[in-house]
């Protein structure tokens, strides 16, 4: 007996579209999700003998054995390989993972997995500089979502667009980013990790500009401000030809405020008794 007869009422609604029009006029899910397909395209391409050799050269492999070395076990380097390989790309690509894989003796899955997972690896090529505009919490409320929406407009890009062609002189990749650890300097952004404190819509726009006329303007503090590609080659453990030299202070005012206080009101955090209990330690089982 056929499913017809055995099921005439699930059988006079007919096929799957009849009887769930809307869905069916969305079409595939490639065509109703076409960033999801993409990346699902990306990430299950396979391996294709040299591809990763026709991207990452001699000078790149021996990075790669120089960051591997660095760790006991060779998976631990997978993370500065990844900026390594954004060094290059300015982006992870899918050569990218294998050439990771390739290196540390890694399945493609198992590289995906921590691509896909921390946002500081980029599935799509970055501009020359990466801006990220904290709207986490405090950020937020102090005008962080005000900034990221004045640069939104004035570079005509949404969340990880890039204005420009990606890569070239003057491209900017915009971003927001959750919190960036600078509270007491709030709201802040970054350029390339570089950190701008105390931003306006308006001096951000006006930074943006700059960047844009191919200017490099000082951070409020750390290091002389590189473009992205530089940026993740240091993450990477590689600073050659980087100024030793700081664009402002190490530390900020406001971050040191505590302890100036506690300096100059002679303020002191209780020694621990030399007699005093410690908790029972379990037994390992």
């Amino acid at each position: 007996m056929t499913d017809e007869a055995r099921f005439p009422a699930e059988a006079a609604k007919g096929t799957d579209e009849a009887r769930f029009p809307a869905e069916a006029a969305k079409g595939t899910d490639e065509a109703r999700f076409p960033a999801d397909a993409a990346a699902r395209a990306d990430l299950g391409t396979p391996r294709s003998n040299g591809s990763s050799g026709q991207v990452f050269g001699e000078d790149v492999r021996a990075k790669a054995k120089e960051i591997i070395a660095r760790y006991p076990q060779s998976r631990s380097a997978l993370l500065p390989l990844l900026h390594l390989v954004q060094s290059v790309e300015g982006h992870v690509s899918q050569a990218g993972i294998q050439f990771c894989a390739e290196q540390l003796d890694l399945g493609i899955a198992e590289v995906s997995a921590v691509v896909t997972f921390y946002t500081m690896y980029k599935r799509r090529p970055c501009g020359e500089h990466l801006v990220s505009v904290c709207t986490n919490t405090l950020c937020a409320a102090l005008g962080g979502d005000d900034i990221y929406a004045a640069l939104k407009e004035e570079l005509g890009v949404g969340h990880e667009e890039t204005a420009g062609e990606a890569g070239s002189p003057g491209s900017v990749t915009l971003e927001h980013a959750e919190c960036l650890a600078a509270c007491d300097l709030a709201p802040v952004l970054q350029v390339n990790y570089e950190f701008f404190d105390r931003q306006t819509p308006d001096s951000a726009v006006e930074l943006v500009r700059a960047l844009r006329r191919g200017e490099r303007p000082n951070p409020t503090r750390g290091a002389p401000l590189t473009n992205f590609r530089t940026a993740e080659l240091q993450l990477a453990g590689f600073f050659e030809g980087r100024d030793a030299d700081v664009a402002g202070p190490s530390a900020a005012e406001e971050t040191l405020r505590g302890a100036q206080l506690a300096a100059e009101r002679g303020w002191t955090a209780p020694a621990m008794p030399d007699d005093a209990p410690l908790p029972p330690v379990p037994e390992k089982k």
